[in-house]
């Protein structure tokens, strides 16, 4: 019994870190600033090009999961040539085929989670309520267990009718939206008339995307956009060709895009006539037109975490919380320079509030890397899959483990991940992802307490977790060495290589383990007086150990006395 409550329970295996790819395309917007002539034009295009994409899509979903060749895609696209044009069929057929093949990943994803939440609900109920059989635990109380037993029954439904879709290949599609469909009938809670809800599933409906074709003029045939005067031309479908007010049954809006973001690179591409895709959408909640231009970057090859580490650049440690960002800067040793850094982030409101919001700390962490001149930040490789799977079952009870599961879920961390890529891109930054095990447990045991003492600011666990990540990002450990002494001018470059280098010990001795600048004390078992831990060691005797200052240092690893 006594070897079993002794015995340590063993660390996963620890991820490598890896750079985050570059953004495979980028996507523009601009408003429309038409008539209401114009508006009345594009509805009608859309209503009627939506309705025959949904059909073509019904038809797509009744031929099941075959190879491409026995889509029938050729037949479907003839069809649909007839009542719009070639161009719009060809893009109407395509948005069909990927909507389909999202939709079937999305069923299989669902099959996965629903299959671990079985497994985890399963196993706890093979054990009696209140013990415990070998790392599985029971139900408290019985009245949970039964409540347990009637979820496990509802999951188990709901995965044989996922089941079910996947084998024959047919999954539930909502064109406009399933939570919109579903607040139709809850209109008092979400605060909308049904005009209103009228309006915004309509507009969900309307099909205006035009793919881009290179050699094609501007990218773009359907939609063309100039960039000479940035006048904005699409072609009608053939039934309503008589509105046209342009030659070959094109229809030119009076109003203008610009494009501010990126413009010089769309520029680049609509001048040698390359793919541009362009995306006339509607937003009933500010009664505005969009237009969104989108197209595929060329693959950028980036620099791995092992060269970061070889040219000698600095790193910017960030960690992910519900409310802000814990962030730390360290040089290339994996020591901690300045102060700690904390960006709040409000994910309260509309989804565009809190969107914005968290650009605008993103755009802050960019900021600061470039004023330390850091080569990347480093994150963690963060999903919370198993959390919102089966968070009931491993994260607490009650209404402390709701709030926590809520906290948990809130955090975006698929979100952060994307705009931090994409945004540091742009700003030749690189963006690392490291395993995030044990990163706020061991920051907050190692590097908390020295970052406290060398700093006036306060330091949170989450400070020391962003210092483990950039240090796990740079290939360092997260642990400190021990033996590691205050900061010394005349040492400092000598010193910095040895704190993140580890030096094996002697066999057989029993000096803890040294850094390269601690002195070698042969074969000798028993410390020195230079060897031994000391705020303020003898300044006479320079050659037996370390001369320290009752100063503050600038190095986080000065921290540690004993």
């Amino acid at each position: 019994m006594a070897g079993k409550q002794g015995k340590k329970r063993e660390l996963r295996t620890i991820a490598a870190p890896f750079t985050v790819a570059a953004p495979a395309g980028a996507r523009i917007r601009d408003r429309l600033c038409i008539t209401p002539g114009e508006a009345e034009v594009l509805r009608l295009a859309g209503e009627h090009l939506g309705r025959h994409q949904r059909a073509d899509l019904a038809a797509r979903v009744r031929i099941g999961e075959v190879r491409k060749k026995d889509t029938r895609r050729a037949e479907r696209k003839k069809t649909l040539t007839a009542v719009s044009s070639s161009r719009w069929a060809g893009a109407m057929t395509r948005a069909d085929e990927d909507q389909y093949q999202l939709s079937l990943r999305c069923l299989y994803d669902e099959r996965t989670c629903l299959r671990r939440a079985v497994r985890t609900i399963t196993r706890r109920l093979a054990v009696p309520c209140g013990k415990r059989v070998g790392t599985t635990r029971g139900y408290p109380t019985q009245g949970e267990r039964f409540q347990k037993q009637r979820r496990l029954q509802v999951l188990q439904a709901r995965l044989a009718g996922v089941e079910a879709r996947i084998a024959s290949g047919r999954p539930a599609i909502v064109v406009g939206g399933r939570r919109l469909l579903k607040t139709r009938h809850n209109l008092a809670a979400a605060q909308l008339t049904e005009q209103q809800w009228r309006q915004r599933w309509e507009a969900g409906r309307l099909f205006l995307t035009a793919d881009g074709e290179s050699g094609a003029p501007y990218g773009n045939y359907t939609i063309t956009v100039a960039p000479e005067n940035g006048s904005v031309t699409l072609v009608l479908p053939e039934p309503l060709r008589h509105l046209a007010n342009a030659p070959r049954g094109r229809y030119t809006l009076s109003c203008s895009v610009t494009f501010h973001h990126v413009r010089e690179e769309w520029l680049d591409r609509v001048t040698a006539h390359r793919a541009v895709r362009y995306d006339i959408v509607y937003e009933p909640g500010r009664g505005r037109w969009y237009v969104d231009a989108s197209w595929s970057a060329d693959k950028a090859v980036l620099p791995s975490p092992e060269e970061i580490r070889a040219f000698g650049e600095k790193l910017l440690g960030v960690d992910l919380n519900a409310d802000h960002l814990a962030a730390y800067v360290l040089d290339p040793h994996g020591n901690p320079v300045g102060e700690p850094i904390t960006v709040p982030i409000d994910l309260t409101g509309s989804t565009i509030q809190r969107d914005g919001r968290l650009r605008n700390a993103i755009s802050e962490l960019i900021r600061i890397a470039r004023e330390h001149e850091c080569a990347g930040i480093a994150i963690e490789d963060l999903g919370f899959y198993d959390a919102r799977q089966v968070g009931r079952e491993t994260m607490g009870r009650g209404g402390r483990g709701k709030r926590f599961r809520r906290t948990v879920a809130g955090i975006p961390t698929a979100k952060f991940r994307e705009r931090l890529r994409s945004m540091a891109f742009h700003q030749g930054l690189v963006v690392i992802a490291v395993d995030p095990a044990y990163t706020s447990v061991w920051g907050e045991r190692y590097w908390r307490t020295p970052l406290q003492q060398q700093t006036n600011s306060k330091v949170t666990r989450h400070h020391g977790a962003s210092v483990a990540i950039a240090r796990r990002a740079l290939g360092h450990r997260i642990r400190r060495r021990p033996g590691v002494t205050a900061h010394d001018q005349r040492i400092v470059a000598r010193r910095a290589t040895g704190q993140a280098v580890f030096i094996p010990r002697m066999r057989g001795t029993a000096s803890p383990p040294r850094t390269a600048s601690t002195p070698n004390t042969g074969g000798n078992t028993r410390l020195r007086q230079g060897d031994q831990l000391a705020l303020f060691p003898d300044p006479e005797d320079r050659s037996r150990g370390h001369r320290t200052s009752p100063v503050s240092c600038d190095s986080a690893n000065s921290g540690q006395h004993r």
